[in-house]
């Protein structure tokens, strides 16, 4: 027998994940074998596994795929979006090998690398279907050898903190900072509230040098940098739990050009004094239709976040420039006066389509512009 089949012989460790509303999800374990908590969402991608893996927005959660099979093709992790896995967990349908007789390593040894656990053979499309219908849950994951009960694993999933009020950002931006790349016509300070590392790519592409800061980099601390702009990036769980950073961003408004994507778009919408809430079940894929009101253009976009702007809030200052589709929730955001935009979504992509990929440019011609002494 070889190695393929003696490991699908012995995947039988049988595990469940618990949800906080009493929903249990039978399958079995893969990866590390420990239990732990965290917030289900689902992912609605059908590609790019790796990129979704290493995502560091999705700390603290278990992540469905709702694509039947993952794991057909190898993690060599030559498009890794950050330095480790940051999410608690995954759920799959369908756990795929890869040979090793190519010399790729599995999702399995991937995981049990990471320390991280994960289950499959678990219905993912009727656990998809009740998180739309109840919303994003706290969850159990059971996959240790260890004998508990559903209902022991249920009450430790509502025991549980959960994401809300929480600062995750903090538990995933690089403390020491780095240069990303030393050539560029424009110096950018990167903000790392969970920064991808394809966001990183795409500035470098607009000609522009690079230092990536952590989440903790004062105002002061910013314009000692002398950069020609800000960026505000992605990250995880609750933008309401990072008021140091908001207050931080907005002593740069009208200072220096401002861009955001996803938690820097929202943390851009709480400086400029807007509300943001959460999402019942966020969104979380890679095929999410995004109307542009500049333009009357529709973006296939990808996104990964659980809380949004509240349009009601916005000053009369501030234009929406970008709506969802599905739900109509704010997805841009434009200062009318200042030189300041930022989006919902993910224009790297890393997993997903390059529709937006035209806002990096637009962040270089806003520099540009400032230093032209003209208002973008």
């Amino acid at each position: 027998m070889n190695e393929k089949f003696q490991w699908k012989a012995k995947r039988e460790r049988k595990a469940f994940i618990a949800l906080a509303d009493g929903a249990v999800f039978h399958g079995y374990a893969f990866g590390e074998k420990k239990d732990t908590v965290g917030e289900a969402v689902f992912n609605t991608g059908m590609a790019g596994y790796k990129q979704i893996l290493t995502d560091p927005s999705y700390a603290g959660q278990f992540v469905v795929f709702t694509t039947a099979e993952v794991g057909a093709y190898a993690t060599n992790f030559e498009k890794s979006e950050s330095r480790q896995i940051f999410l608690n967990g995954i759920v799959v349908n369908s756990l795929d090998w890869v040979s090793k007789e190519l010399n790729e390593e599995s999702l399995h040894d991937y995981m049990l690398a990471q320390k991280k656990a994960g289950i499959a053979g678990v219905d993912t499309r009727a656990l998809t279907l009740h998180l739309r219908e109840h919303g994003a849950q706290k969850a159990y994951l059971h996959v240790e050898d260890t004998e508990m009960t559903e209902a022991e694993a249920i009450a430790k999933a509502k025991a549980w903190e959960g994401l809300d009020g929480q600062d995750y950002a903090s538990k995933v931006s690089d403390p020491n900072g780095y240069e990303f790349n030393d050539e560029g016509k424009y110096h950018i300070v990167a903000l790392d509230f969970g920064i991808k590392t394809n966001i990183l790519r795409n500035l470098a592409a607009q000609d522009m040098r690079i230092t990536v800061m952590p989440i903790g980099t004062s105002y002061e601390m910013i314009m000692e940098q002398k950069p020609d702009g800000v960026f505000l990036s992605n990250g995880p769980a609750d933008p309401n739990s990072l008021p140091q950073v908001y207050n931080m961003v907005k002593q740069l408004l009208g200072k220096i050009p401002l861009m955001g994507i996803c938690l820097g778009n929202q943390l851009l919408g709480l400086a400029l004094g807007a509300k943001v809430s959460k999402l019942k079940f966020g969104h979380h894929g890679c095929n999410h239709p995004v109307k542009n009101l500049l333009t009357g253009a529709v973006e296939i976009t990808s996104q990964n976040h659980n809380y949004a702007i509240d349009e009601t809030s916005l000053p009369a200052d501030v234009e929406v420039t970008h709506i969802n589709l599905n739900d109509n929730t704010v997805e841009g955001i434009r200062h009318k006066k200042f030189p300041a935009f930022s989006v919902q979504y993910h224009p790297e992509s890393a997993p997903g389509p390059n529709d937006s990929m035209y806002l990096f440019e637009e962040f270089k011609k806003m520099i540009e512009a400032f230093k032209g002494g003209k208002n973008a």
